[in-house]
């Protein structure tokens, strides 16, 4: 599964790029590599967000003073959908609450989709299902 949007041509190339670096597309990869993907300082600072060398994410990464309110919502989303994870005593900082106040909103519903791939298709044919009922 691909995704049919990407912020800008950087995001689509990253993405791409990140996948082919790690040899892995699964869904978790996918979801991560697009999310973290989305802004240029997400991008630019993968290396502190993602430990290649072992394949796991980097919570620590939050902390670093390049973040802002948005890079911060875009790694607590991806890191997330990558195991799960939430920040321990910062939970509610998870919630689509406080994750989708952001202009960014439309590509956290594509990573969600590409980390769980198996119930957007069940819905899309549901959807069309029921359209097609309808006529």
């Amino acid at each position: 599964m691909n995704p049919t949007q990407f912020h800008d041509a950087q995001h689509e190339d990253f993405y791409y790029r990140m996948l082919h670096e790690q040899k892995c597309s699964d869904a978790y990869h996918r979801a991560l590599f697009y999310t973290l993907g989305i802004s240029q300082e997400t991008r630019k600072h993968i290396r502190d967000l993602f430990d290649f060398s072992h394949g796991g994410i980097k919570p620590e990464g939050l902390a670093a003073s390049w973040q802002t309110g948005s890079t911060v919502r875009i790694c607590r989303l991806a890191f997330n959908l990558w195991n799960g994870w939430t920040e321990d005593g910062a939970e509610r900082h998870t919630t689509p609450n406080e994750l989708f106040a952001c202009g960014y909103a439309p590509y956290f519903f594509e990573a969600i989709h590409l980390r769980y791939p198996e119930y957007g298709r069940n819905q899309e044919r549901e959807l069309k299902r029921r359209t097609e009922q309808m006529r």
